[in-house]
């Protein structure tokens, strides 16, 4: 009876070693080491248990699902540096200039397109960002609702495929990547539809907050708009297809596909004449940067949850999470809530990590299809980059916004996306067809 109290403290020790600012991986192996200490002493913990720790970071290391992250990082950053990105915004933009909030749906096409092309959300903020944020502003477009449809189409990037998280929670979840894809697919498209009509809406209800783009900005018109929007359009559309295509046909893992989608986007940068040392470099050290903390939280959330199973925390968690109120409806509420809570504070992965690990056999004992179950878990951490005061496409924003456009201003444009957002999750709970129906 001791040592009952240790497997529940040991969340209560890890998110105050977390919320004081301490690194997350370091946090979640040093709860696990004090409280591999403390289970001994209490004679609640065996030593031997910690000798499976080197099999399973060598799991880790060979992991073959894994190695999609770098590539599919890899490829977006590559994108982003090599200006393509860029190309894409511009033209698109032209294109739906003449309509009233046209520059504004060109952000969420583009969002759209990026998300399927990059899975990163920091590059498409950034690059949305940088562009058209000073022109929505200077043809009069509010500040808020200019700021909040680029953070929200940069963060399409986390749910509509090849998203570096899917592939993290296939992983967890020990369920297939390409059909985490295959079922995120229609949800990210509905989000985005969603985030289309509310900027109809705002240009319709609002239009001095949404103008459409002066005649004198559209440099292009007629064929000739046409013919450029074809040549930016049809090389990003071609990877797109070549990468998701391959997953969905089974021609290719996401591994696979994804080190096919990193050649891809060296192919355009070179191409396009876009490819430099200076770019290439930049493109590696963000990848290897984004890989080494990915690969530093498993090991760390590897050591928490084994401490955490031979303490016999699992038992209790899944004790307490299958005996709610409501059973499964109460089981989804209570995990949509805690996973929506901590993103006000905790990075996605972060809450992937420490999470899902805890949630997952729980589900299954509940009969949820893991699959559903991980797109609806993607759909929730998308608010994350959304949620104040840590949102990090806020803060990715809040760096390439010029400065008088407040803090406070992109906060509050964010408000409308995230119910917006929690109006997707919510028609993924009602509607499991929404993710089901395309794997059948």
């Amino acid at each position: 009876m001791t040592g009952e109290w240790l497997g529940p403290a040991m969340f209560g020790v890890a998110f105050l070693f977390i919320f004081s600012g301490f690194p997350v991986a370091f946090a979640l192996g040093g709860t696990a080491l004090l409280f591999a200490v403390l289970g001994v002493a209490t004679g609640a913990f065996d030593w031997p248990f910690l000798f499976a720790m080197p099999e399973r970071i060598f799991g880790i290391m060979s992991n073959f699902v894994l190695l999609a992250v770098p590539f599919f990082i890899f490829m977006g950053t590559m994108l982003e540096r090599s200006k393509l990105a860029e190309d894409l915004l511009r033209t698109v933009g032209l294109l739906f200039g003449p309509v009233r909030g046209g520059l504004a749906l060109a952000v969420v096409a583009v969002g759209t397109l990026l998300a399927a092309a990059t899975g990163v959300v920091g590059a498409s903020v950034v690059a949305m960002g940088l562009i058209s944020l000073p022109v929505m502003m200077r043809y009069g477009y509010q500040a808020e609702f200019s700021t909040g449809v680029i953070a929200a189409a940069g963060t399409l990037g986390q749910i509509i495929p090849p998203s570096v998280v899917l592939v993290v929670l296939g992983d967890q979840l020990g369920v297939s990547v390409g059909d985490l894809f295959l079922g995120a697919l229609v949800p990210g498209l509905v989000l985005a539809g969603l985030y289309s009509l509310y900027v109809a809406g705002v240009a319709l209800l609002r239009p001095s907050a949404a103008p459409a783009l002066p005649k004198s900005e559209r440099e292009e018109t007629g064929g000739r708009l046409m013919r450029h929007v074809l040549l930016v359009l049809i090389p990003p559309l071609v990877l797109i297809l070549l990468v998701l295509g391959s997953i969905f046909a089974g021609i290719a893992t996401p591994t696979e596909a994804g080190a096919m989608g990193g050649l891809g986007a060296l192919l355009l940068a070179l191409v396009n004449r876009r490819l430099s040392r200076h770019s290439l470099v930049g493109t590696m050290d963000e990848t290897t940067k984004l890989t080494a903390m990915v690969v530093f939280l498993l090991i760390g959330s590897t050591a928490f949850t084994l401490v955490f199973r031979g303490l016999g925390g699992d038992t209790w968690i899944e004790g307490l999470l299958t005996n709610l109120p409501g059973g499964r409806v109460g089981f989804l509420v209570l995990a949509n809530l805690a996973i929506f809570l901590l993103g006000f504070f905790l990075d996605f992965f972060e809450i992937a990590f420490i999470i899902i690990p805890v949630l997952a056999p729980a589900a299954e004992l509940l009969g949820i299809d893991l699959v559903w179950f991980g797109v609806m878990v993607g759909v929730n951490l998308q608010t994350s980059f959304l949620t104040p005061p840590f949102g990090f496409a806020l803060f990715y924003l809040r760096g390439v916004a010029p400065p008088q456009v407040r803090t406070t201003q992109i906060y509050g444009g964010a408000v409308p996306f995230i119910v917006l957002q929690l109006i997707g999750l919510l028609l993924v709970i009602l509607f499991p067809g929404i993710v089901t129906g395309l794997l059948r």
